[in-house]
């Protein structure tokens, strides 16, 4: 089983077409796993529809909880690509002995083909059964140790940092 906790971030942003601003409604993550055919073993659990900009420590607190509570082994985590990086190192020092995926989406769900989240959460679904026990970022099909990536906000992307 994976356990799938879901915090917000682009991949859960709606597009008002009245307005032309992004909002949350609710989660796309079952309709996403529904639209791919994914037969996986996998319990979703939406802890906040937040842009992880807006993340409080409080907010740290209930990812933290809902990882060292949870008895699998593997788990995903959609993020808001902005604090990923501060999140991932947050779980990593409670050094738990679990595989912890975080991924996310430059583009939203909501907007079709175009969005990216497709293509990372299969990826963080398939990092999450095969690596070793620790905290990852998963982003454009390369996953990272979360002490060695940085978002590149320049160009949009993930990199590996030394």
């Amino acid at each position: 089983m994976i356990l799938l906790l879901v915090t917000g971030g682009t991949f859960d942003k709606t597009y008002d077409h009245v307005s032309g601003k992004l909002f949350f409604e609710h989660t796309h993550i079952p309709k996403m796993l529904e639209r791919s055919r994914c037969h996986l073993d996998v319990d979703i659990k939406p802890l906040m529809l937040k842009d992880s900009l807006e993340l409080t420590p409080n907010d740290l607190d209930r990812i933290s909880e809902a990882c060292k509570k949870s008895t699998v082994k593997s788990i995903v985590i959609t993020h808001g690509t902005d604090r990923m990086v501060e999140t991932a190192s947050h779980l990593a020092q409670l050094k738990l002995n679990k595989t912890i995926i975080l991924t996310g989406a430059m583009i939203p769900y909501a907007f079709g083909s175009s969005s990216d989240g497709f293509f990372n959460l299969g990826c963080a679904l398939s990092f999450a059964q095969t690596l070793a026990p620790e905290v990852y970022i998963t982003m454009q099909g390369e996953y990272f140790l979360w002490n060695k990536v940085k978002k590149n906000t320049d160009e949009g992307v993930f990199e590996r940092i030394s």
